[in-house]
């Protein structure tokens, strides 16, 4: 009882810090605030044409459902709940499993075409976005917040978000399309600027690795325990 006392405390401080993390890269690129100088920063809008970006979009639904979680835990913590509902749980996939497609997509494939590579996707709020706060997300769902209670049915919780964000990137192109090609202007992520046609390969290819990383998770997080 004492090790699940201690993940959960251990939760709930990541979470914290996660909440707090996100509301600093938030500000940090609304108003276009630099800490970090070198590499010219790749993939950063200010003001609120920077919600167009996933990266974004993930860290923003990843603080929402860490501060959820957060405060589920505060109260087991203090004996105000016996057990924390499910859909907490689901949530919290939802957010991680973004959040991992974020970092991995900055790693394997963002960082080896940016014009600066890997060091100009983690400048300023980016650092954050990009790196910090999957990274930690990562840690608390997969070892601090062991549970059951999520089935393998419930997996495919962890697909919506991008499943949403992709069927608005597909509009955006489809709608923006002159003489066969699109404007990095609409295509930001460059997924279509060699064929247009890559994009009946691209975003079912997306689905299922985010399903495979809503898998992946999901077996790292639950408990042996009965």
């Amino acid at each position: 009882m004492e090790d699940v006392f201690n993940r959960n405390k251990i939760a709930m401080i990541l979470n914290y810090i996660i909440v707090v993390f996100v509301i600093i890269a938030t500000i940090t690129m609304f108003t276009g605030f630099k800490f970090m100088y070198g590499q010219e920063p790749v993939l950063e809008s200010s003001t609120f044409g920077m919600f167009r970006f996933f990266t974004v979009d993930s860290n923003l639904l990843m603080g929402f459902t860490a501060l959820l979680l957060a405060i589920q835990e505060k109260k087991l913590l203090i004996g105000k709940i016996t057990k924390i509902p499910k859909i907490y749980y689901l949530l919290k996939l939802m957010g991680t499993v973004s959040v991992t497609l974020t970092i991995l997509v900055t790693m394997s494939y963002l960082g080896t075409i940016a014009p600066g590579g890997i060091i100009s996707l983690l400048q300023n709020s980016n650092l954050f976005y990009h790196l910090i706060i999957p990274l930690l997300s990562i840690i608390a769902f997969c070892f601090f917040e062991k549970t059951n209670i999520i089935k393998f049915k419930n997996t495919i919780y962890g697909v919506i978000p991008m499943f949403i964000y992709g069927l608005y990137y597909l509009v955006n192109i489809l709608i923006h399309i002159e003489n066969g090609k699109v404007s990095t202007k609409y295509d930001w992520y460059w997924f279509v600027q060699k064929d247009i046609n890559q994009i009946y390969i691209i975003f079912p290819l997306i689905f299922i690795i985010t399903f495979i990383i809503s898998i992946i998770l999901w077996i790292i997080n639950k408990t042996n325990k009965k």
